[in-house]
């Protein structure tokens, strides 16, 4: 079958049209940019959280320690921990309280322990803080 006017005839591409395939090279490549973000928030995320919990973890082993010994505990002391993160300073503070029964009866041997960590995250400075009673009969 023939058509009366040769201009009626359309033809269709056999291929791609150099645009749509640039157009798709850029929605690849903005994909890909979007992903690495992704991915490097949370490699990030994941190292301050290993970070953060090497620091509880060493909070938590001096209260132990604190609680174990039977003196009473150091009204001031301060060390250095060197880890894979970096050094973390720890500050310890003692002070006694003072506690008082219902019925006014003075409560002696009762010490509150301030733990605070000290480190850098980035050049920004972090702490962490964890305060526990210590009972210590005189």
């Amino acid at each position: 079958m023939r058509c009366a006017n040769a201009s009626q005839v359309r033809t269709f591409p056999r291929g791609f049209a150099l645009y749509e395939v640039l157009l798709g090279i850029t929605i690849f490549a903005i994909g890909v940019i979007a992903l690495g973000h992704a991915v490097e928030n949370c490699l990030n995320a994941s190292t301050i959280n290993a970070e953060e919990g090497v620091v509880l973890q060493i909070l938590s082993n001096r209260m132990a320690e604190i609680q174990a010994t039977k003196a009473v505990p150091d009204d001031s002391k301060e060390f250095k921990i060197d880890t894979n993160y970096g050094g973390i300073k720890v500050v310890q503070k003692t002070t006694t309280v003072e506690l008082t029964e219902p019925d006014n009866t003075l409560i002696d041997g009762i010490y509150l322990v301030t733990l605070a960590a000290q480190w850098r995250q980035g050049g920004v400075p972090q702490s962490k803080q964890v305060q526990f009673y210590v009972y210590r009969p005189g």
